[in-house]
């Protein structure tokens, strides 16, 4: 597999991953609303917490994600000079 191809499979990979933390936080904040009208410290409390953790993996697979990304565009520019570049022989 070309190191380009290898990129975008691993990207696609960490787009599935933040697709879903985000509905996973979405579907908590939900459930964090619910409790905060049924006055439920204990368990509000708890998805609270649950909710603080999500938001911070999804930073960080954020950040990977960018990473990603810059790789991604690297391997596009290295492959497309590689391609464009006359060869030797002529």
């Amino acid at each position: 597999m070309e190191p380009f191809d290898r990129l975008v499979s691993e990207q696609l990979k960490t787009m599935d991953q933040l697709l879903f933390l985000q509905s996973e936080i979405e579907r908590c904040q939900a459930l964090e609303e619910e409790l905060i009208e049924l006055q439920n410290e204990a368990k509000l409390q708890s998805i609270q917490e649950e909710i603080q953790q999500m938001k911070q993996q999804l930073k960080e697979i954020q950040r990977v994600f960018e990473k990603q990304t810059e790789e991604v565009i690297q391997s596009y520019q290295r492959q497309y000079r590689r391609v464009c570049e006359p060869s030797p022989h002529l």
